[in-house]
């Protein structure tokens, strides 16, 4: 029972001595000196590391701030000289555009350059290494449309073959001018599977499937 009040007696804490905190403190300085060695240690065997990475990370920081800035530069030009291009209805200068820009901006420059000046061989650069499918698909349909007579139906049906999918968004388009291929070559029963297909598909476009409809 004793024993019990004693614990719960609220006894003040014993005092240091003055001897006692001259030993913490000198207990204090020789751990910091010691850490410090071991620190100075460590720098001095592993320093050349250290400093390389120092130095990686300067220079990727560095080079990423600067590629940035020269990026977001550089579409600021393309869209000044697209914009300048537009204005002036230079096919020459859209066509530098599509050669400096990335994407879809760089295939529209190249097809309206192709619009002002009529030179095919942009349609075919913008068929085959366009960025964009809507604009390759665009451009396979403009190429048929001005060299479809010369070319069989089943060379059109071949070329225009990439369309033949939902992905593109001239696939009934594309479907079609098969079909109308075939009728001029005066193949009916190929002219006809491609129209019935047409026909069927319950999402054919109306201008499309009226279109087909009355050339079945």
């Amino acid at each position: 029972m004793a024993s019990i009040l004693e614990r719960n007696k609220k006894i003040a804490p014993k005092k240091k001595t003055r001897e006692e905190y001259a030993e913490d403190a000198l207990y204090r300085e020789v751990w910091e000196e010691v850490n410090n060695e071991k620190t100075m240690a460590f720098v001095k065997k592993y320093s050349r590391y250290i400093i390389g990475a120092a130095l990686a990370v300067l220079i990727i920081t560095t080079a990423v701030v600067i590629g940035v800035r020269t990026y977001r530069a550089h579409k600021i030009a393309v869209a000044q000289t697209y914009e300048t291009a537009i204005n002036n209805m230079d096919a020459t200068m859209l066509n530098a555009v599509a050669e400096n820009a990335r994407g879809a901006t760089g295939d529209l420059a190249l097809f309206q350059s192709y619009l002002l000046d009529n030179d095919v061989t942009k349609l075919e650069k913008l068929a085959n290494d366009g960025a964009t499918r809507d604009m390759r698909d665009l451009a396979r349909l403009h190429i048929v449309g001005l060299r479809g007579d010369d070319m069989t139906a089943a060379a059109v049906e071949d070329y225009l073959a990439p369309m033949d999918t939902h992905s593109s968004p001239y696939y009934y388009t594309s479907r079609l001018m098969v079909a109308q291929k075939y009728l001029a070559d005066g193949n009916h029963d190929a002219a006809n599977k491609w129209l019935d297909v047409i026909i069927n598909d319950e999402n054919t476009p109306a201008l499309i499937l009226s279109t087909a409809q009355t050339l079945r």
